[in-house]
């Protein structure tokens, strides 16, 4: 089925941009929401990110303030991690994330390399799953087998995360 390899040779091979491959020169909003689209794996036509969005990420804490009006690696590297997640998690969660990492004294261009190496992981191990000629018959199967493993990991994600937010909120109190 084409539809299957063209998925399969699509969580294979795209990735976002590393650090060093981001745009160095700053971008106002409407470049840095035209840029986005090409730093993930999309299939639908639906926006991925608004500048409502965008601001709304920053008042959040999730990304930093623009330097002016205008963004950089920094913001395209968290606006990166924040769409992804974003699919998955909660904001709030994110936030607890991305917390955990600066707690981590880890630089954004660390974080962002682990995130990357992370996304990586998570693709290719995906589409050595997908089985390109699998029959009409077995989509469902293949389907319910993502469903689960995304369930499965959803909850361990979302209980390691409640057992580093109480120690993120003692460590805010000292």
């Amino acid at each position: 089925m084409d539809e299957l390899y063209d998925l399969k040779n699509r969580m294979e091979q795209e990735r976002p941009s590393s650090w060093e491959e981001l745009p160095d020169i700053a971008l106002y909003m409407d470049q840095l929401i035209s840029y986005m689209p090409r730093q993930l794996i999309r299939f639908d036509e639906g926006t991925p990110l608004t500048s409502a969005m965008v601001n709304n990420y920053i008042k959040d804490g999730l990304v930093p303030r623009a330097e002016g009006k205008r963004y950089g690696p920094i913001h395209l590297g968290y606006l990166t991690a924040v769409v992804a997640l974003k699919k998955v998690l909660s904001v709030r969660h994110i936030g607890a994330l991305m917390g955990a990492g600066r707690a981590l004294e880890k630089t954004p261009p660390e974080q962002y390399g682990y995130f990357c190496q992370a996304l990586d992981r998570a693709l290719t191990d995906t589409a050595q799953s997908i089985n390109p000629e699998a029959g009409q018959s077995d989509l469902a199967k293949m389907a319910l087998d993502f469903a689960v493993r995304s369930y499965a990991n959803q909850l361990a994600c979302q209980r390691i995360l409640s057992i580093l937010q109480p120690q993120e909120e003692k460590g805010k109190r000292k």
